[in-house]
């Protein structure tokens, strides 16, 4: 008899707790916000446990996952770029590439949001986000005397396993994991504030190289740059001369494919967890996904006349229009004595550490083999370029008219995380109340306060002669009226 009790606890065992099974979508919409890159296998959080810390660490984070500017949709429990697997005998989440690359947009401070896939996430703090858990991992309260009683509630009551092991040994395995990334990622706390829409992404790959980020050169340690849009990723692969077009803000890429797998380590993969079959699809889809053209009225003769302003003044770097890439510096990089913008994203990706990104994925068909230092930033094609704001790689210009100002007119400060859209200017309203939130629906990111004079956050650069800064007021109005079409 006892045999018999051995094989059914066993059989339970394998049932519950081998399993695989990340959530499915038919629809590659739907995939791409809430489908898994693999993330949950490595970094996953129990799903019960991540809708619980809200409230349980609730002076952390008083205003929910919406104060970070996560995005729910009507009738969704996870907000859009987390995804949910069965893994280890939990239901794990963890985030996914939308979390990055999809926001929203507002006519009015009164209209309804309109959420868009593809541009940037300019509303969402990942720093924020970081340290919420970190916060509430160091605190009292993540034990499972606080945790297991507002899961058992939230989930409608546990059976005694879960209640008195499983939960148990996932809160302290959750608790040690972050506590040991939170020391790993102290260099964070010595850096200014990012804001939404920004992430530090090439200083965080040398924490998961074990760098001793406190020992670097001071220069080496600041990097925050804006989340980019992701559209068009077919016409991307291609620049003028035959070539690959050099890809992130420095160009040191200039493969889709090998960016989009270092991308996923954002999303708490590993070379060993990581979905390609997944990561596949999305890639796919992808390819050919185009911005949503501008919502609102055009003036055509106006942009008639900035069309010509453009092929004089940005086509040759940015390409022909929004949807022909083609000029002779679209894909290339400029060095940065040349085009003049803040130069801590730049500095902050060394040599050494693509030296060490060309290890990942030893052993595999797909290593990586084509990350490498560069010297400036690389010339991106402008399609949806309404939707992209606040510009420059580091988000210090908050709209597309103030970017054709000398750095001298550009706002030294503007607030950021707002989704109301300025129509005439072109980007976010960036002088709402620092205390108003921003969300119609009475939650959501509140405005960060930018400073261009703190280190990394300069708006200085393309500017002069050639960049259009020096054209007169009405040209530089057709100008950003051309853009619009984009």
């Amino acid at each position: 008899m006892p045999w018999i009790l051995l094989v059914l606890g066993g059989l339970y065992a394998a049932l519950r707790f081998l399993p695989d099974v990340p959530v499915r979508y038919s629809d590659p919409v739907e995939h791409f916000k809430y489908g898994s890159t693999g993330g949950e296998r490595e970094s996953g959080f129990p799903y019960w446990i991540w809708q619980a810390l809200p409230q349980v660490c609730s002076e952390y984070l008083p205003g929910g996952y919406a104060s970070l500017g996560l995005i729910y949709e009507p009738g969704r429990n996870l907000p859009v770029g987390v995804s949910k697997r069965r893994n280890l005998g939990l239901d794990r989440v963890f985030l996914n590439c939308a979390v990055c690359h999809t926001s929203t947009v507002r006519d009015t401070n009164d209209a309804a949001p309109r959420l868009i896939v593809g541009m940037p996430a300019h509303r969402f703090d990942i720093r924020a986000f970081e340290t919420f858990f970190f916060n509430c991992a160091a605190g009292p309260k993540f034990s499972r005397e606080f945790i297991v009683p507002e899961v058992d509630r939230l989930a409608g009551g546990l059976n005694p396993l879960d209640r008195y092991l499983v939960y148990p040994v996932a809160i302290s395995l959750m608790r040690d994991r972050l506590l040991m990334l939170r020391g790993r990622f102290e260099f964070v706390h010595n850096q200014p504030e990012w804001g939404p829409g920004r992430v530090d992404t090439f200083n965080s790959a040398k924490v998961l190289f074990n760098f001793p980020m406190m020992q670097l050169p001071e220069q080496e340690r600041l990097g925050a740059s804006d989340f980019p849009s992701i559209w068009h990723q077919r016409k991307r692969m291609t620049r003028d001369d035959g070539n690959r077009m050099e890809l992130h803000w420095d160009g040191n890429n200039t493969h889709t494919e090998e960016r989009n797998k270092s991308a996923a380590f954002g999303t708490g993969t590993t070379p060993p967890t990581i979905d390609l079959a997944a990561i596949g699809r999305v890639e796919d889809w992808l390819l050919d996904l185009a911005p949503p053209p501008y919502p609102y009225r055009i003036d055509q003769t106006l942009a008639a006349r900035g069309a010509r302003l453009y092929a004089d003044y940005c086509a040759s770097c940015h390409g022909a229009s929004g949807q022909d890439f083609k000029g002779v510096q679209v894909g290339h990089v400029t060095p940065i004595d040349e085009i003049g913008t803040d130069r801590a994203r730049l500095d902050s990706y060394t040599r050494e550490l693509a030296v060490n990104q060309a290890t990942l994925y030893a052993g595999y068909p797909h290593r990586f083999r084509y990350f490498r230092k560069t010297w400036g930033y690389a010339n991106m094609p402008l399609d949806g370029i309404w939707l992209r704001a606040p510009y420059l790689h580091n988000g210090s210009v908050p709209t597309l008219r103030d970017l054709l100002e000398p750095s001298a007119l550009r706002p030294p400060i503007f607030t950021r995380g707002n989704n109301v859209y300025d129509q005439q200017r072109v980007g976010f309203v960036a002088d709402i109340p620092m205390d108003t939130a921003m969300d119609a629906q009475g939650a959501g990111a509140h405005p960060f306060l930018f400073d261009t004079r703190i280190p990394g956050n300069g708006n200085a650069g393309h500017e002069g002669r050639s960049y259009g800064t020096e054209l007169p007021a009405a040209d530089k109005d057709a100008l950003v009226e051309y853009l619009k079409t984009f």
